[in-house]
Protein backbone atom coordinates (compact mmCIF):
# COMPACT_ATOMS: atom_id res chain seq x y z
CA UNK A 1 0.00 0.00 0.00
CA UNK A 2 1.54 3.47 -1.00
CA UNK A 3 1.90 5.85 1.93
CA UNK A 4 0.69 9.26 1.65
CA UNK A 5 2.54 12.11 0.76
CA UNK A 6 2.47 15.77 -0.72
CA UNK A 7 5.30 14.73 -3.13
CA UNK A 8 4.94 14.17 -6.59
CA UNK A 9 7.22 11.75 -7.61
CA UNK A 10 9.31 12.45 -11.03
CA UNK A 11 6.62 10.21 -13.12
CA UNK A 12 4.25 12.36 -12.00
CA UNK A 13 5.79 15.61 -12.41
CA UNK A 14 6.52 14.85 -15.72
CA UNK A 15 2.69 14.26 -16.44
CA UNK A 16 1.91 17.57 -15.12
CA UNK A 17 4.47 19.63 -16.58
CA UNK A 18 3.28 17.86 -20.03
CA UNK A 19 -0.44 17.99 -19.33
CA UNK A 20 -0.02 21.96 -17.70
CA UNK A 21 2.43 22.73 -21.84
CA UNK A 22 -1.01 21.40 -23.27
CA UNK A 23 -3.30 23.43 -21.33
CA UNK A 24 -0.84 26.53 -22.04
CA UNK A 25 -0.11 26.12 -25.46
CA UNK A 26 -3.11 24.59 -27.09
CA UNK A 27 -6.27 25.17 -25.30
CA UNK A 28 -5.68 28.67 -23.56
CA UNK A 29 -5.26 29.98 -26.91
CA UNK A 30 -8.13 28.70 -28.02
CA UNK A 31 -10.61 29.15 -25.12
CA UNK A 32 -12.56 32.32 -25.62
CA UNK A 33 -12.84 31.43 -29.29
CA UNK A 34 -15.24 28.10 -28.35
CA UNK A 35 -17.14 29.60 -25.73
CA UNK A 36 -18.01 31.84 -28.18
CA UNK A 37 -18.98 29.32 -30.76
CA UNK A 38 -20.70 26.92 -28.03
CA UNK A 39 -19.68 23.82 -29.83
CA UNK A 40 -17.28 20.95 -29.45
CA UNK A 41 -13.91 21.68 -29.82
CA UNK A 42 -12.80 18.79 -32.35
CA UNK A 43 -9.48 20.36 -33.34
CA UNK A 44 -8.15 20.42 -30.00
CA UNK A 45 -9.75 17.13 -29.27
CA UNK A 46 -7.99 15.73 -32.09
CA UNK A 47 -4.63 16.99 -31.08
CA UNK A 48 -5.16 15.81 -27.82
CA UNK A 49 -5.71 12.49 -29.38
CA UNK A 50 -1.97 12.76 -31.04
CA UNK A 51 -0.67 13.59 -28.04
CA UNK A 52 -1.99 10.77 -26.15
CA UNK A 53 -4.28 12.71 -23.86
CA UNK A 54 -7.68 11.72 -25.83
CA UNK A 55 -7.24 8.13 -25.28
CA UNK A 56 -8.44 5.06 -22.43
CA UNK A 57 -4.79 4.03 -21.87
CA UNK A 58 -3.95 7.55 -20.38
CA UNK A 59 -6.92 7.49 -18.26
CA UNK A 60 -6.23 4.33 -17.43
CA UNK A 61 -2.45 5.12 -16.09
CA UNK A 62 -3.07 7.99 -14.23
CA UNK A 63 -6.63 6.01 -12.61
CA UNK A 64 -4.55 2.94 -11.46
CA UNK A 65 -1.44 5.30 -10.10
CA UNK A 66 -0.85 3.54 -6.92
CA UNK A 67 -1.01 7.11 -4.53
CA UNK A 68 -4.29 7.99 -5.92
CA UNK A 69 -3.13 11.08 -7.29
CA UNK A 70 -3.15 11.01 -10.93
CA UNK A 71 -6.34 11.71 -11.98
CA UNK A 72 -6.89 14.58 -9.24
CA UNK A 73 -3.49 15.91 -10.89
CA UNK A 74 -4.79 15.42 -14.62
CA UNK A 75 -7.76 17.14 -13.88
CA UNK A 76 -6.24 19.80 -12.70
CA UNK A 77 -4.27 20.73 -15.15
CA UNK A 78 -6.55 20.29 -17.72
CA UNK A 79 -9.06 22.42 -16.31
CA UNK A 80 -6.71 24.94 -15.45
CA UNK A 81 -6.29 25.17 -19.25
CA UNK A 82 -10.06 25.85 -19.92
CA UNK A 83 -12.97 24.07 -18.19
CA UNK A 84 -15.04 23.55 -21.07
CA UNK A 85 -12.44 22.35 -23.48
CA UNK A 86 -11.45 19.91 -20.86
CA UNK A 87 -14.83 18.67 -20.33
CA UNK A 88 -14.83 17.97 -24.28
CA UNK A 89 -11.52 16.28 -23.73
CA UNK A 90 -12.83 13.97 -20.92
CA UNK A 91 -16.57 13.76 -21.24
CA UNK A 92 -16.15 10.18 -23.44
CA UNK A 93 -14.44 9.20 -20.31
CA UNK A 94 -17.59 8.91 -17.87
CA UNK A 95 -19.38 6.58 -20.41
CA UNK A 96 -16.23 4.80 -20.69
CA UNK A 97 -15.72 4.28 -16.87
CA UNK A 98 -19.31 3.04 -16.81
CA UNK A 99 -18.66 0.00 -19.48
CA UNK A 100 -15.43 -0.77 -17.15
CA UNK A 101 -16.86 -1.11 -13.88
CA UNK A 102 -20.08 -3.26 -14.91
CA UNK A 103 -19.21 -4.75 -18.42
CA UNK A 104 -17.87 -8.02 -19.55
CA UNK A 105 -14.28 -8.27 -20.64
CA UNK A 106 -15.65 -8.72 -24.16
CA UNK A 107 -17.75 -5.74 -24.28
CA UNK A 108 -15.11 -3.50 -22.86
CA UNK A 109 -12.71 -4.75 -25.53
CA UNK A 110 -15.75 -3.99 -28.45
CA UNK A 111 -17.21 -0.65 -26.87
CA UNK A 112 -14.62 1.18 -25.16
CA UNK A 113 -12.14 1.51 -28.65
CA UNK A 114 -15.27 2.88 -30.56
CA UNK A 115 -15.99 5.40 -28.27
CA UNK A 116 -12.44 7.22 -28.91
CA UNK A 117 -11.96 6.41 -32.46
CA UNK A 118 -8.54 6.89 -33.57
CA UNK A 119 -6.11 9.95 -34.36
CA UNK A 120 -7.78 10.28 -38.25
CA UNK A 121 -11.46 9.96 -36.74
CA UNK A 122 -11.77 10.69 -33.56
CA UNK A 123 -15.27 10.03 -31.73
CA UNK A 124 -17.03 10.55 -28.14
CA UNK A 125 -19.35 8.58 -26.00
CA UNK A 126 -22.15 9.94 -23.65
CA UNK A 127 -23.61 8.80 -20.03
CA UNK A 128 -26.92 8.97 -20.15
CA UNK A 129 -28.69 8.85 -16.30
CA UNK A 130 -29.97 12.38 -15.54
CA UNK A 131 -33.43 12.82 -16.29
CA UNK A 132 -35.99 15.84 -16.15
CA UNK A 133 -37.85 14.68 -13.07
CA UNK A 134 -34.68 12.24 -11.69
CA UNK A 135 -31.29 14.05 -11.31
CA UNK A 136 -30.73 13.71 -7.85
CA UNK A 137 -33.71 11.51 -7.21
CA UNK A 138 -32.23 8.66 -9.03
CA UNK A 139 -34.95 6.75 -7.75
CA UNK A 140 -37.24 7.98 -10.23
CA UNK A 141 -35.66 7.32 -13.38
CA UNK A 142 -38.52 6.79 -15.87
CA UNK A 143 -36.75 5.31 -18.41
CA UNK A 144 -37.46 1.92 -18.74
CA UNK A 145 -35.79 -1.01 -20.39
CA UNK A 146 -38.08 -4.08 -21.45
CA UNK A 147 -36.61 -7.40 -22.83
CA UNK A 148 -37.58 -8.86 -25.54
CA UNK A 149 -37.12 -12.41 -25.30
CA UNK A 150 -38.45 -14.02 -28.74
CA UNK A 151 -35.73 -11.81 -30.37
CA UNK A 152 -32.98 -11.37 -27.42
CA UNK A 153 -33.20 -7.89 -27.57
CA UNK A 154 -33.83 -4.88 -25.09
CA UNK A 155 -36.54 -1.64 -26.01
CA UNK A 156 -35.48 1.28 -24.67
CA UNK A 157 -37.86 4.31 -24.48
CA UNK A 158 -37.52 7.60 -22.14
CA UNK A 159 -35.70 11.28 -22.30
CA UNK A 160 -32.48 11.83 -20.94
CA UNK A 161 -31.06 14.88 -20.34
CA UNK A 162 -27.75 16.68 -19.13
CA UNK A 163 -25.69 14.09 -21.23
CA UNK A 164 -22.35 15.09 -22.00
CA UNK A 165 -21.74 14.92 -25.99
CA UNK A 166 -25.65 12.99 -25.77
CA UNK A 167 -26.98 12.83 -29.30
CA UNK A 168 -23.43 13.20 -31.02
CA UNK A 169 -21.74 10.77 -29.52
CA UNK A 170 -20.70 7.71 -31.11
CA UNK A 171 -21.46 5.38 -28.42
CA UNK A 172 -24.12 5.93 -25.97
CA UNK A 173 -24.39 3.53 -22.42
CA UNK A 174 -27.89 4.72 -20.99
CA UNK A 175 -28.93 3.96 -17.40
CA UNK A 176 -32.74 2.65 -17.80
CA UNK A 177 -35.10 0.84 -15.05
CA UNK A 178 -35.69 -2.70 -15.63
CA UNK A 179 -37.96 -3.39 -12.40
CA UNK A 180 -39.31 -0.61 -11.21
CA UNK A 181 -41.13 -2.30 -8.08
CA UNK A 182 -37.39 -2.60 -6.41
CA UNK A 183 -36.63 1.14 -6.97
CA UNK A 184 -33.01 2.38 -7.80
CA UNK A 185 -31.99 -1.50 -7.31
CA UNK A 186 -33.65 -2.42 -10.47
CA UNK A 187 -31.76 -0.35 -12.57
CA UNK A 188 -29.01 -1.55 -15.54
CA UNK A 189 -27.04 0.22 -18.14
CA UNK A 190 -27.05 -0.60 -21.86
CA UNK A 191 -24.69 0.09 -24.57
CA UNK A 192 -26.83 1.80 -27.47
CA UNK A 193 -24.37 1.33 -30.95
CA UNK A 194 -24.38 3.84 -33.14
CA UNK A 195 -26.62 4.54 -35.56
CA UNK A 196 -29.21 3.00 -34.04
CA UNK A 197 -33.02 3.76 -34.75
CA UNK A 198 -35.10 5.97 -32.24
CA UNK A 199 -32.33 7.47 -30.65
CA UNK A 200 -32.24 11.57 -31.36
CA UNK A 201 -30.94 14.48 -29.73
CA UNK A 202 -33.45 16.46 -28.31
CA UNK A 203 -32.79 20.17 -26.69
CA UNK A 204 -29.36 21.44 -26.97
CA UNK A 205 -28.85 23.41 -23.73
CA UNK A 206 -27.23 27.13 -24.55
CA UNK A 207 -25.77 27.20 -21.17
CA UNK A 208 -23.22 29.81 -18.56
CA UNK A 209 -20.62 28.17 -18.48
CA UNK A 210 -18.49 25.46 -20.42
CA UNK A 211 -19.92 26.55 -23.65
CA UNK A 212 -17.50 24.10 -25.56
CA UNK A 213 -19.26 21.31 -24.04
CA UNK A 214 -21.96 19.98 -25.72
CA UNK A 215 -24.52 19.32 -23.67
CA UNK A 216 -28.38 17.87 -24.61
CA UNK A 217 -31.14 15.83 -24.09
CA UNK A 218 -31.06 12.01 -25.92
CA UNK A 219 -34.39 10.87 -26.81
CA UNK A 220 -35.52 6.94 -26.52
CA UNK A 221 -38.36 6.07 -28.51
CA UNK A 222 -38.31 2.12 -29.15
CA UNK A 223 -34.53 2.04 -29.23
CA UNK A 224 -33.87 -1.60 -30.16
CA UNK A 225 -30.63 -3.29 -28.86
CA UNK A 226 -28.83 -6.55 -28.99
CA UNK A 227 -29.39 -9.03 -25.29
CA UNK A 228 -25.48 -8.20 -25.60
CA UNK A 229 -25.43 -4.87 -24.78
CA UNK A 230 -27.07 -4.94 -21.16
CA UNK A 231 -23.70 -4.28 -19.57
CA UNK A 232 -23.01 -7.39 -17.62
CA UNK A 233 -25.08 -9.85 -19.12
CA UNK A 234 -28.36 -10.60 -18.29
CA UNK A 235 -27.33 -13.68 -16.59
CA UNK A 236 -25.59 -11.75 -13.98
CA UNK A 237 -28.65 -8.65 -13.77
CA UNK A 238 -31.23 -11.50 -13.01
CA UNK A 239 -29.11 -12.72 -10.12
CA UNK A 240 -28.61 -8.91 -9.06
CA UNK A 241 -32.47 -8.72 -9.18
CA UNK A 242 -33.33 -11.90 -7.64
CA UNK A 243 -30.98 -11.04 -4.56
CA UNK A 244 -32.56 -7.51 -4.70
CA UNK A 245 -35.99 -8.62 -4.39
CA UNK A 246 -35.48 -11.41 -2.00
CA UNK A 247 -33.45 -8.77 0.52
CA UNK A 248 -35.98 -5.88 -0.28
CA UNK A 249 -35.85 -4.97 3.12
CA UNK A 250 -33.24 -6.57 5.35
CA UNK A 251 -30.66 -5.67 2.36
CA UNK A 252 -31.63 -1.97 1.71
CA UNK A 253 -29.20 -0.18 3.58
CA UNK A 254 -26.81 -2.37 2.40
CA UNK A 255 -27.21 -1.71 -1.00
CA UNK A 256 -27.62 2.09 -0.36
CA UNK A 257 -24.24 2.15 1.41
CA UNK A 258 -22.27 0.63 -0.93
CA UNK A 259 -23.52 2.55 -3.53
CA UNK A 260 -22.45 5.66 -1.88
CA UNK A 261 -19.13 4.84 -1.20
CA UNK A 262 -19.04 4.50 -5.10
CA UNK A 263 -20.25 7.61 -5.39
CA UNK A 264 -17.82 9.15 -3.08
CA UNK A 265 -15.07 7.83 -4.83
CA UNK A 266 -15.61 9.04 -8.14
CA UNK A 267 -16.37 13.10 -6.74
CA UNK A 268 -12.81 13.95 -6.02
CA UNK A 269 -12.14 14.41 -9.36
CA UNK A 270 -15.22 16.89 -10.17
CA UNK A 271 -13.14 18.86 -6.97
CA UNK A 272 -10.41 18.70 -8.75
CA UNK A 273 -11.36 20.08 -12.00
CA UNK A 274 -12.67 22.98 -9.81
CA UNK A 275 -8.95 23.22 -7.97
CA UNK A 276 -7.98 23.86 -11.60
CA UNK A 277 -10.69 26.76 -12.35
CA UNK A 278 -9.92 28.37 -9.10
CA UNK A 279 -5.83 27.97 -9.86
CA UNK A 280 -6.03 29.77 -12.97
CA UNK A 281 -8.81 32.53 -11.96
CA UNK A 282 -6.26 33.09 -9.29
CA UNK A 283 -3.27 33.42 -10.71
CA UNK A 284 -4.92 35.88 -13.70
CA UNK A 285 -6.03 37.98 -10.49
CA UNK A 286 -2.55 37.95 -8.97
CA UNK A 287 -0.32 38.61 -11.61
CA UNK A 288 -3.06 41.52 -12.49
CA UNK A 289 -2.80 42.91 -8.78
CA UNK A 290 1.04 43.49 -9.00
CA UNK A 291 1.05 45.30 -12.40
CA UNK A 292 -2.08 47.25 -12.38
CA UNK A 293 -1.30 50.97 -11.06
CA UNK A 294 -3.63 52.88 -9.05
CA UNK A 295 -2.85 55.80 -7.21
CA UNK A 296 1.05 55.47 -7.74
CA UNK A 297 1.25 51.93 -6.87
CA UNK A 298 0.16 48.63 -7.97
CA UNK A 299 -3.19 47.62 -6.62
CA UNK A 300 -1.41 44.28 -4.57
CA UNK A 301 0.12 46.81 -2.36
CA UNK A 302 -3.49 47.34 -0.72
CA UNK A 303 -4.48 45.49 2.00
CA UNK A 304 -7.68 45.05 0.45
CA UNK A 305 -6.39 43.31 -2.32
CA UNK A 306 -3.71 41.85 -0.81
CA UNK A 307 -5.66 39.98 2.03
CA UNK A 308 -8.29 38.74 -0.78
CA UNK A 309 -5.46 36.99 -2.72
CA UNK A 310 -4.09 35.46 0.63
CA UNK A 311 -7.17 34.00 1.02
CA UNK A 312 -7.80 32.93 -2.28
CA UNK A 313 -4.24 30.74 -2.21
CA UNK A 314 -5.20 29.25 1.07
CA UNK A 315 -9.00 28.05 0.08
CA UNK A 316 -7.05 26.55 -2.78
CA UNK A 317 -4.77 24.83 -1.53
CA UNK A 318 -6.98 23.32 1.14
CA UNK A 319 -9.45 22.51 -1.84
CA UNK A 320 -6.25 20.57 -3.13
CA UNK A 321 -5.31 18.91 0.14
CA UNK A 322 -9.24 17.81 0.77
CA UNK A 323 -9.56 16.38 -2.85
CA UNK A 324 -5.87 14.50 -3.27
CA UNK A 325 -6.91 12.88 0.51
CA UNK A 326 -10.14 11.47 -0.91
CA UNK A 327 -8.17 10.52 -3.87
CA UNK A 328 -5.43 8.89 -1.58
CA UNK A 329 -8.18 6.96 0.56
CA UNK A 330 -10.29 5.80 -2.33
CA UNK A 331 -7.33 4.31 -4.09
CA UNK A 332 -5.64 2.64 -0.62
CA UNK A 333 -9.28 1.31 -0.05
CA UNK A 334 -9.83 3.50 3.11
CA UNK A 335 -13.44 3.65 4.14
CA UNK A 336 -14.50 7.09 4.07
CA UNK A 337 -16.38 7.42 7.36
CA UNK A 338 -17.08 11.23 7.38
CA UNK A 339 -18.05 11.14 3.43
CA UNK A 340 -14.73 12.78 2.55
CA UNK A 341 -15.05 12.30 -1.31
CA UNK A 342 -18.25 14.57 -0.76
CA UNK A 343 -16.33 17.02 1.82
CA UNK A 344 -13.97 17.82 -1.37
CA UNK A 345 -16.33 17.98 -4.06
CA UNK A 346 -18.39 20.30 -1.76
CA UNK A 347 -15.78 22.60 -0.40
CA UNK A 348 -13.29 22.75 -4.25
CA UNK A 349 -16.93 23.51 -5.83
CA UNK A 350 -17.85 26.08 -3.01
CA UNK A 351 -14.40 28.10 -3.11
CA UNK A 352 -14.07 28.00 -7.58
CA UNK A 353 -16.92 29.73 -7.52
CA UNK A 354 -16.00 31.86 -4.46
CA UNK A 355 -12.50 32.05 -5.91
CA UNK A 356 -13.67 33.16 -9.50
CA UNK A 357 -15.94 35.80 -8.49
CA UNK A 358 -13.15 37.78 -5.98
CA UNK A 359 -10.83 37.63 -9.26
CA UNK A 360 -13.44 39.59 -11.18
CA UNK A 361 -13.51 41.93 -8.34
CA UNK A 362 -9.77 42.43 -8.60
CA UNK A 363 -9.61 43.08 -11.97
CA UNK A 364 -12.72 45.31 -11.50
CA UNK A 365 -14.13 46.89 -14.67
CA UNK A 366 -11.79 44.84 -16.68
CA UNK A 367 -12.85 41.26 -15.31
CA UNK A 368 -16.42 42.11 -16.02
CA UNK A 369 -15.78 42.13 -19.89
CA UNK A 370 -14.54 39.28 -21.99
CA UNK A 371 -10.92 41.05 -22.48
CA UNK A 372 -10.03 38.82 -19.57
CA UNK A 373 -10.54 35.14 -18.69
CA UNK A 374 -12.06 35.60 -15.45
CA UNK A 375 -15.39 36.03 -16.32
CA UNK A 376 -15.41 32.84 -18.27
CA UNK A 377 -13.83 31.02 -15.52
CA UNK A 378 -16.39 32.67 -12.89
CA UNK A 379 -19.44 31.59 -15.53
CA UNK A 380 -17.07 27.92 -15.89
CA UNK A 381 -16.99 27.70 -12.05
CA UNK A 382 -20.94 27.49 -11.41
CA UNK A 383 -21.27 24.63 -13.02
CA UNK A 384 -19.31 22.69 -10.26
CA UNK A 385 -21.90 23.07 -7.63
CA UNK A 386 -24.64 21.57 -10.03
CA UNK A 387 -23.44 18.50 -11.26
CA UNK A 388 -22.23 14.94 -9.91
CA UNK A 389 -24.09 16.05 -7.10
CA UNK A 390 -24.79 19.41 -6.17
CA UNK A 391 -23.61 21.37 -2.68
CA UNK A 392 -27.35 20.54 -0.96
CA UNK A 393 -27.04 17.17 -2.07
CA UNK A 394 -22.78 16.77 -0.94
CA UNK A 395 -24.08 18.53 2.68
CA UNK A 396 -27.03 15.58 3.28
CA UNK A 397 -24.78 13.30 2.00
CA UNK A 398 -22.14 14.49 5.05
CA UNK A 399 -25.00 15.03 7.05
CA UNK A 400 -26.37 11.51 7.16
CA UNK A 401 -22.80 9.61 7.46
CA UNK A 402 -21.84 11.81 10.35
CA UNK A 403 -25.19 11.10 12.23
CA UNK A 404 -26.26 7.78 11.26
CA UNK A 405 -29.67 9.61 10.63
CA UNK A 406 -32.04 9.69 7.71
CA UNK A 407 -31.76 13.69 7.22
CA UNK A 408 -34.26 15.28 4.85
Amino acid sequence: MAEFTLDLNDDQKQVRDWLHGFAADVMRPAAAEWDEREETPWPIIQEAAKLGIYSLDFYAQQFFDPTGLGIPMAMEELFWGDAGIALSIVGTGLAAVGVLANGTEEQIGTWIPQMYGDVDDVKVAAFCSSEPDAGSDVASLRTRAVYDEAKDEWVLNGTKTWATNGGIANVHVVVACVDPEIGSKGHASFIVPPNTPGLSQGQKFQKHGIRASHTAEVVLEDVRVPGSCLLGGKDKLDERLARAREKAKKGGERVKNAAMATFEASRPAVGAMAVGTARAAYEVALDYAKTREQFGRPIIDNQGVAFQLADMRTQIDAARLLVWRASWMATTGKPFTAAEGSMSKLYASEVSKKVTAQAIQILGGNGFTREYPVERMHRDAAIYTIFEGTSEIQRLVIARTLSGMQIR
